[in-house]
């Protein structure tokens, strides 16, 4: 455990007591990991050997964060923003251009950033939100209103579909963010919730709605799983009826009509992997 790690969850045990005043090694770690997820040095979760860890002490800096700084007032030409101070004046507050070069992604007006986020190369962020803890990974472009929670991770060369959410999760500390991973398509107007891991490569149809407690259907077995979609897989909205009240009303599912692999997926577009 790193000398940052042992501050952090000792404060963690005391956090009703955590304010502006703690003790200066407490607050200089808490600023320190918010600058570095701000700058991609560290992530909240990352996938170890094949499998997603959350790394606790990260989340609980995050959450302390909000005890350690006060709420501050933004003008702008019309409007004004009350908000925590490190967070009220965003992440490219007062960056010029080469300050954007240096950062490769591009950036599109309306499009608020918290400090505390991090934006890979080659990003395109229509106008979308983006929260403390985010990770978003290469060439992955976040279309209009779309939104990335707290501490979600986001993988390389993703489609972030207008009006699409990807929730956050900052309590328990333990918990897994919701995590979607490389090469997915993620449709319009659908929100992955509740820590719901969505594995490489899949397509998830528009209006698709999943948390943990979503049944996900695979059509072709039958087979009723929880909280991850499986690499590769497309997924369209779908409903189950109450086996113990046939006439009542069904409840809301996902359904993997097929799987794909990647050579397939690669020839293939999207539009034609929805179709039946």
């Amino acid at each position: 455990m790193s000398d940052i790690e042992k501050i952090i969850n000792d404060a963690w045990e005391i956090k009703d007591q955590i304010n502006k005043n703690s003790d200066k090694p407490i607050i200089e770690s808490i600023n320190q990991i918010i600058e570095d997820l701000d700058q991609g040095k560290k992530r909240v979760a990352e996938k170890i050997d094949g499998e997603w860890t959350t790394h606790q002490y990260i989340k609980k800096a995050v959450m302390l964060s909000f005890r350690i700084h006060e709420m501050e007032v933004l003008s702008g030409p019309y409007s004004a923003w009350y908000d925590k101070a490190h967070l009220v004046k965003g992440k490219t507050a007062g960056w010029k251009k080469e300050d954007f070069i240096k950062a490769g992604f591009r950036m599109v007006p309306n499009s608020p950033i918290r400090r505390g986020s991090y934006i890979a190369k080659n990003v395109v962020l229509m106008p979308c939100f983006i929260n403390i803890g985010a990770y978003v990974d290469e060439g992955t472009m976040l279309d209009t209103n779309s939104r990335c929670g707290s501490c979600s991770q986001v993988g390389k060369n993703c489609h972030i579909s207008a009006g699409s959410g990807i929730g956050g999760v900052l309590e328990p500390a333990q918990a897994l963010p919701t995590i979607i991973e490389d090469n997915v398509f993620l449709g319009a107007m659908s929100e992955v919730v509740e820590g719901v891991i969505v594995g490489e490569g899949s397509v998830l149809s528009m209006g698709l709605y999943i948390g943990q407690s979503t049944k996900i259907v695979d059509r072709k077995t039958g087979e009723i799983t929880y909280g991850k979609i499986p690499s590769y897989s497309v997924v369209v909205p779908g409903s189950l009826p109450d086996k113990k009240n046939p006439l009542g009303p069904s409840l809301n599912c996902a359904v993997i009509i097929k799987q794909v692999d990647e050579k397939t997926r690669s020839k293939t577009s999207i539009n034609d992997l929805l179709r039946e």
